[in-house]
């Protein structure tokens, strides 16, 4: 019979007993803060000094009077100092604890865990964890599978990563087992045999990222929209919220007199001003207190009137006939509109270019709203363009833009951040280079602020979900976005992941992305490039490894079309088109070898891939070409540029008829024709006196009709 290792209370002290927690996790404290005790129930650490910005002050408040049993209270607190200290001599002994501080965002997610399991075992009527059986754990991970109501009714199934949270907190329960001094699970107890938590939890094991890209269809409106907020509405929406700030505050003085209110409506009558229109949940309040719906005075704003007159307060009896009677004739003669926005400058609709005001009268609140709009369409523009994280963009900061002149006329545009995932408390500085769109969304951002203060935070916590559904897309949907040409953003999942995994797909299957739409692609893969220049271990150099992934992944696919069209006779055309042929005649010879070798065995799609996995490697795509660049000795634009030892090919500089690394495809086909099409345009309307001209555009149209040519031939008449 194994013997329980529980201590009796009182008869060992905790290693971390009489200590304050800052100094065991080697943490640094801002002035003003409490410095808790290892010893309290309650932790406050919102003093950390370096605390990530979208990590909530309310994390980091550890309440552990949550555990009801008081025993297990103490097993928390080591465990998530163990945690915090994993230096510490009596956590550094332990054999399977981590060797490196936990990141605090991951510790503090561990009580909300904790907590409810020990919970439930009380309630299961268990007092040891000594207690504590595999049925035990299955049990809980069985209930915790559904996300239930108050009442316990499952309403759907728990995320993969929460079962697999779960599942990770129970067993670290057994893992840091030797360092509790009050309670702890029998010595050989091993939840579900410490199988990998994934594991448990029923996540496949995936081949690829799982994080889906946005669907084209949401994307481009999205971006669309939130471009034109950020460049044709953004300023406009600014001014409108400097206004409403700066207007008076509550007006003090006596009530007012009839006299009083009939100055404010002569003033109406002179100016041609309308009368202030009451928001709806005051007409409905009206009606209540037994208003008739007919009245033409219903939806008429009397505090507004008395704030006029220089009062404070209007109260109902000071509606007089007399005064109903002047209220009405002023009406009838200026109209009633919301106070805000009345005359707006005029900009063009996103759809046809026509001019509109950018607004149409607004109440205070709907004026108010238009900050978190255009927050919302920064914050989308600066995420999708960048591949910034939650947690970097949560770190931009007023004055965080940089501008650079590289040379005459080329300027490099820059935002400082911090890297935080990965990184020790309080982050690694960093700095993105970025395209002129999200430089303006990062000023826009600022503006937005009432009195931006250099270091003030942009964005704080990113909570980007909120205002995507909230803010954004009700302006867009609803009648305001569409008085504007933006066109309906359909629904469905967007999210900050998403976003990053579209701009690295986007940029490794270029130039044929969605955001070639609205931005110009070429520049955003430079900008992006010289960011991984200028710091090859930041933020983008890590970006770019994604791409680099899908771009393998993207050249694995189109070199395994290619070959599949080999086989049904398409053939490519252009210089390099023979090489190409006899490399895809061996590997189909190498096909049938393996076949024949192991008949019994059926070939996959694996085998293909990896027969064509070098070749793919060498790929690069041209705008009307491939370039399989497997020799650069051999690379015509190379030659041109006398860099025979660059790595990579020089496609501005590519004459795919001519250089012998070149293939063209049926799916060039339709850029072929249409530079001829052009061309002949541009032939017929030359005059008898430009013969220099017409020589070279007819060398230009010879050129292009032999490719094209060539491409049909090539491919059969099939596909014509």
């Amino acid at each position: 019979m194994t013997e329980a290792l529980t201590a009796p209370e009182g008869t060992a002290s905790s290693p971390f007993a009489g200590t304050d927690v800052f100094s065991l996790a080697g943490w640094s404290r801002l002035p003003g803060f409490p410095r808790p005790m290892f010893d309290e129930d309650v932790w406050d650490l919102r003093g950390i000094q370096g605390r990530p910005k979208h990590l909530a002050a309310g994390q980091l408040v550890w309440d552990f009077t949550k555990i009801i049993n008081p025993r297990w209270r103490l097993v928390a607190k080591e465990m998530l100092m163990a945690y915090c200290a994993p230096a510490h001599p009596a956590v550094a002994q332990l054999p399977r604890a981590y060797r490196t501080p936990r990141a605090l965002a991951t510790t503090a997610r561990h009580i909300p865990l904790l907590a409810p399991w020990l919970n439930w075992l009380t309630g299961q009527g268990v007092a040891s964890l000594t207690e504590v059986t595999q049925q035990h754990c299955q049990r809980y991970l069985h209930f915790h599978s559904k996300v239930r109501d108050k009442q316990g009714r499952p309403l759907r199934e728990t995320s993969s990563s929460q079962k697999r949270a779960i599942v990770t907190t129970i067993m670290d329960l057994a893992f840091y087992g030797d360092l509790f001094t009050n309670d702890r699970y029998q010595q050989d107890f091993r939840p579900w045999n410490f199988a990998p938590p994934s594991t448990v939890a029923g996540n496949a094991k995936q081949a690829e990222n799982k994080t889906q890209p946005v669907a084209d269809h949401i994307l481009n409106p999205l971006l669309a929209a939130c471009l034109y907020i950020v460049d044709v509405l953004g300023p406009h929406m600014v001014r409108l919220l400097r206004q409403v700030e700066s207007r008076p505050g509550k007006i003090g003085g006596n009530l007012p007199r009839l006299a009083d209110l009939v100055r404010a409506l002569d003033e109406h009558r002179y100016l041609r001003e309308p009368l202030v229109e009451i928001i709806g949940r005051q007409v409905d309040e009206r009606l209540a207190r037994g208003w008739d719906r007919k009245d033409p005075l219903l939806p008429v704003n009397f505090q507004a009137l008395t704030n006029r007159a220089g009062c404070s307060e209007f109260r109902a009896p000071m509606l007089t006939p007399a005064l109903r009677r002047l209220t009405e004739d002023t009406l009838a003669e200026v109209g009633l509109a919301k106070p805000w926005g009345r005359s707006q400058p005029t900009v063009p609709r996103a759809d046809t270019q026509e001019l509109v005001p950018w607004t149409l009268p607004l109440h205070t609140r709907d004026v108010q709203d238009l900050e978190g709009i255009a927050r919302q369409a920064a914050l989308t523009v600066i995420a999708t363009l960048s591949g910034m994280r939650n947690s970097e963009l949560a770190e931009l900061l007023v004055g965080c833009r940089r501008t650079t002149e590289i040379g005459p006329g080329l300027i490099r545009h820059s935002i400082a951040s911090k890297i935080i995932k990965g990184q020790k408390l309080g982050g690694r500085d960093d700095e993105w280079v970025v395209l002129e769109e999200v430089h303006r969304a990062v000023a826009l951002a600022e503006r937005l602020l009432v009195a931006p203060d250099p270091g003030q935070s942009l964005f704080g916590r990113v909570s980007f979900h909120s205002g995507h559904t909230r803010a954004l897309l009700p302006f867009v949907n609803g009648p305001r976005g569409q008085r504007l040409g933006l066109a309906p953003i359909p629904d469905g999942q967007v999210n900050l992941r998403m976003l990053r995994r579209t701009l690295a797909i986007e940029l490794a299957y270029r130039p044929n992305g969605m955001l070639a739409a609205k931005i110009a692609l070429k520049h955003l893969s430079v900008a992006t490039t010289e960011g991984y220049t200028a710091r090859p271990g930041g933020a983008q150099a890590k970006l770019l490894a994604e791409v680099n992934e899908q771009e393998q992944e993207r050249n694995l696919a189109l070199a395994a079309e290619e070959f599949r069209n080999y086989q049904q006779g398409i053939m490519p055309s252009g210089p390099g088109a023979r090489d190409l042929i006899a490399f895809f005649h061996h590997v189909d010879h190498e096909l049938t070898r393996q076949a024949a070798a192991s008949p019994h065995v059926r070939s996959s799609d694996r085998d293909l891939r990896n027969l064509l996995a070098k070749r793919a490697g060498a790929l690069h795509l041209g705008t009307a070409n491939y370039c399989w660049f497997t020799d650069p000795s051999k690379a015509l634009c190379l030659k041109l540029a006398e860099t025979p030892d660059a790595s990579r090919p020089l496609t501005g500089m590519c004459d795919s008829a001519r250089c012998p690394q070149a293939t063209h495809h049926p799916c060039h086909r339709p850029v072929w024709a249409e530079n001829v099409i052009r061309t002949k345009a541009f032939l017929g309307s030359l005059s008898r006196s430009q013969k220099g001209e017409r020589v070279r555009l007819q060398a230009e149209l010879d050129r292009a009709q032999r490719v094209l040519d060539e491409i049909d031939h090539a491919a059969g008449p099939s596909t014509r």
